[in-house]
């Protein structure tokens, strides 16, 4: 079980985005990156192609996941993630309060 999912609300903790938060869009669980929306923003210069002028395209960069902390639902501060095996299914949970961490569907 991955610590983070989609949907999850976090927060940046180091790099030029510090204490930005925003949704996860996406998880790369191999490389251990997650995509998070208006966070990590780059720009793109595109070459002319046929008809279509050039152009300058700002673009999402997966951040890693060591420079972002989940934002807890229940108390609203950014934490650890862990684990309880005894339930089935296995939850997370928050270490600052403990409280099982649930995520809301799209």
């Amino acid at each position: 079980m991955f610590k983070f999912k989609i949907s999850d609300t976090i927060q940046v903790q180091a790099g030029k985005d510090k204490g930005r938060t925003g949704k996860i869009l996406k998880v790369f669980p191999v490389s251990q990156k997650v995509l998070v929306e208006g966070v990590n923003q780059y720009k793109k210069h595109l070459k002319p192609k046929g008809n279509e002028p050039g152009s300058i395209v700002t673009l999402p960069r997966p951040l890693s996941t060591a420079s972002v902390a989940l934002l807890c639902p229940s108390c609203g501060k950014p934490t650890r993630v862990g684990f309880d095996a005894s339930q089935t299914p296995k939850v997370r949970i928050c270490h600052k309060c403990r409280q099982i961490i649930t995520t809301e569907k799209k």
